[in-house]
């Protein structure tokens, strides 16, 4: 990730088109721009801003530009000398002058310097723009394209732009290209041979309808069997790129050839819009780096072209701006020198979006081709930069400082950026020697960002590394279910895994106290004597209900009987045997042992109640003595009963819960003493299911368990679940204790309870 950048903002009075650094220093910087001709209050200028702090920035020059004539709509720094510069520009002549045929949009000026206060007379600080009285004057203007002959003259300077000065013989190529022209023109000429008159031009080329989106020129000093003062021309326009060789002084007429267009237009959809090529600008003779918007607003991208011998070209690779910006309006390209000139060197590339974003990309490329696995790394992104749209961008230059890296300053390259909304903002992007000064090489240079693995590596780093990390994870997780007890053993833990780690891991963890010594016999007691408590608990209030149920409608009954016996013995009995009826129905849904003792003390009623409606007549007081005293004795059987029951209950219940509670402690304690002993001999525990009763038997056998059981290990899937339900009824078990504790428990009568269970 990018630092901070530093960065300094300076607001002019008026809307600023274009910008260029002085190329011998990065101290100074030139904007131009204006409100155009007849437009009042807002003047066209030219700026000379001194950006040798990287915290503020300030005014140093400023020519004022006729208001009758155009803006600047373009410029360019052609050359610097310690006391001045010398900078082209587009500007149109007036309205009038342009109807008489006359357009002189060429324009050549002279800017002296402000006086320095620094030691080497390059980096010190300058007075303001006010304080400075020195000349600043014009040195030509020209027209150099044809005229118009349309009605209406629109034609401008649209492009300027200047090589770099030959190594050899000091050469210098230019090119301008028109704007709004009913024909489009590029022009290249001589940028040494500027006088009144304009430059030297050296070549025409006529464009038809069309118009060249952006030019850009590279010197091929470095390139064998070509003769000094030899350049490599490219041009986009909307759907085309083109590239020609050229001398200064040759005689015969560039031919461009066609270098790249995409896509071909047999391949677009009818209706729907192709996309642009918005700039482009030299990595080397050989590479380009062209940006071209997408159609329909829906985003751009960055291509990276090679040139081959014939300058054909093909696209190396592609990269899409970030979704943020809808179409690009900017594109600017800076050099970081390499350590040797055969030795691979970086680029920086700068790109502004609708959205007044700067994306800023480096490019790490062999001198020379082949050029392979050349990727555009993304540096960072500067997010509203400027209040409204970004009219130009451009780099300052840099070469490697003559001091060694270690007592060097720092070192940084800077970004100027304009806006139609009158300001200019500059980065310092900090440079970083490569390799580090701690290296023993004996060659360094400097790099915005170190060369590293590309994207494609990184990305292919980062997926093997999730693989390991879900691997380990797996592996992880298999071997805490095979302690656990709920998984297969395939990794076979328990034979390589400390048995330490193996207990801590086989206790349950929702029962694990703080010191992690807990015994499971603790846990199955404490959990055990939970649920028979509640057991007992519900069947001690149902039969107490039950009781006082039975004894209330026992005692109402009865007493009816009685009142019934004192009148008529027929409806006596009537009456009685209907009633007694009900009394059977509302203990049905009671205990085996309360229904049998209801149902007894009821027949004994009824045979009563039968015996005294036959003698009804003739002992009505006796009958009436009886059956108050039959009453009686139903319904304290009947409580007797129930309570008798509810008490058998829970003693059952308490007796068989703790006795298998126990009987699995053990079970476990002996199971732990073997692992520690193994000459420990280890009784098998055997738990039956109990067909007279429901429940459950259970009990140790030293010899064997018999062919009908089988360990809780061997039971398989349907089975194991049958048996956790059985123990969880009986709540001997629960699932928070896992499965570890059943292990080499016998289940017996495996075959009877799976018939069961699925009848």
């Amino acid at each position: 990730m990018a630092p901070p950048l530093a960065s300094a903002k300076l607001t002019l009075r008026y809307p600023l088109y274009a910008s260029d650094f002085d190329p011998q220093s990065s101290n100074f910087l030139l904007v131009g721009g204006g409100g155009g001709e007849g437009r009042t209050g807002v003047g066209n200028k030219i700026t000379l801003i001194d950006t040798s702090r990287k915290q503020t920035i300030s005014e140093a020059v400023e020519v004022n530009l006729s208001r009758d004539e155009d803006s600047v709509t373009s410029l360019a720094v052609a050359s610097s000398s310690p006391s001045s510069l010398i900078a082209f520009a587009g500007i149109n002549s007036s309205e009038k002058d342009q109807n008489a045929g006359r357009n002189e949009h060429f324009r050549s000026f002279r800017l002296e310097f402000p006086p320095r206060k620094g030691p080497d007379g390059r980096d010190g600080n300058v007075g303001s723009a006010q304080e400075f009285k020195g000349q600043t004057a014009p040195l030509g203007r020209a027209s150099l394209f044809k005229p118009s002959a349309a009605s209406k003259k629109e034609t401008y300077q649209r492009i300027t732009r200047l090589s770099r000065p030959c190594k050899i013989n000091g050469g210098q190529l230019g090119a301008i290209a028109t704007g709004l022209a009913p024909e489009g023109e590029i022009v290249l000429f001589d940028a040494k041979t500027n006088g009144p008159m304009g430059p030297w031009v050296e070549a025409r080329i006529s464009l038809g309808k069309g118009e060249a989106a952006d030019i850009d020129i590279i010197g091929l000093d470095d390139t064998e069997d070509v003769p000094p003062g030899s350049f490599t021309v490219a041009y986009c326009s909307d759907h085309m790129v083109h590239a020609f060789n050229m001398t200064l002084k040759q005689e015969q007429p560039p031919e461009p050839q066609h270098a790249y267009s995409e896509p071909d237009p047999s391949d677009i959809p009818q209706g729907k819009a192709r996309p642009k090529f918005r700039s482009l600008r030299f990595v080397t003779p050989n590479l380009l780096v062209v940006l071209q918007n997408r159609s329909d607003r829906q985003g751009a991208d960055l291509l990276l072209l090679e040139l081959s011998a014939h300058l054909q070209g093909r696209i190396l690779n592609r990269k899409r701006l970030h979704s943020g910006i809808n179409s690009a309006t900017a594109l600017s390209v800076t050099h970081l020198p390499p350590s040797a000139p055969s030795h691979p060197s970086q680029h920086v590339i700068a790109v502004a979006g609708q959205d007044t974003s700067i994306s800023i990309f480096t490019l790490e490329h062999p001198s020379k081709p082949p050029f392979k696995s050349l990727e555009l790394r993304p540096y960072t992104l500067l997010k509203s930069v400027h209040p409204s749209q970004i009219t130009s961008l451009s780099f300052s230059s840099f070469n490697n400082p003559l001091e060694a890296q270690n007592s060097a300053p720092p070192q940084y390259i800077k970004l100027a950026s304009t806006s139609i909304a009158n300001t200019v903002v500059v980065h310092s992007l900090p440079l970083r020697p490569c390799p580090p000064p701690s290296s023993k090489s004996p060659r360094q240079r400097y790099v915005l960002a170190s060369p590293g693995r590309s994207e494609s590596a990184q990305l292919a780093v980062s997926i093997i590394m999730a693989f390991v990390a879900i691997a380990l994870g797996m592996l992880s997780l298999q071997t805490y279910s095979e302690i656990r007890g709920v998984a297969p053993e395939y990794l076979g833990a328990k034979s390589w895994l400390n048995k330490h780690v193996q207990e801590f891991i086989a206790s349950p963890s929702a029962y694990s106290n703080a010191a992690n010594t807990a015994d499971i016999r603790t846990i199955i007691a404490s959990d055990s004597s939970s649920s028979a408590a509640t057991v007992i608990s519900s069947f001690t209030e149902q039969a107490s209900s039950s009781s006082s149920s039975l004894k209330d409608q026992a005692t109402s009954t009865l007493s009816n009987v009685k009142d019934a016996v004192t009148g008529s013995s027929s409806v006596l009995k009537d009456q009685a045997t209907g009633t007694l009826s009900n009394i059977k129905d509302a203990v049905t849904d009671s205990p085996e042992d309360v229904k049998e003792a209801v149902a007894s003390a009821l027949d004994a009623a009824a045979t009563a109640a039968s015996e005294l409606s036959d003698a009804s007549a003739a002992y009505s007081a006796t009958a009436s003595s009886t059956v108050s005293s039959a009453t009686s004795s139903a319904s304290s059987a009947a409580s007797s009963t129930v309570s008798s029951a509810s008490s058998t209950i829970s003693s059952t219940v308490s007796h068989q819960y703790n006795h298998i509670r126990d009987l699995l402690s053990r079970h476990h304690k002996h199971r732990r003493h073997a692992t520690s002993d193994p000459d420990f001999p280890i009784p098998h525990m055997i738990i039956n299911h109990d067909e007279e009763t429901g429940g459950l038997k259970t009990g140790f056998h030293r010899e064997g368990a018999g062919k009908a059981a089988k360990r809780f290990e061997e039971l398989s899937k349907g089975e194991r679940e049958i048996w956790k339900d059985r123990l969880q009824e009986a709540g001997v078990w629960a699932k928070a204790e896992g499965e570890a504790v059943l292990k080499g428990v016998f289940f017996g009568g495996v075959a009877q309870a799976v018939g069961r269970a699925v009848g």
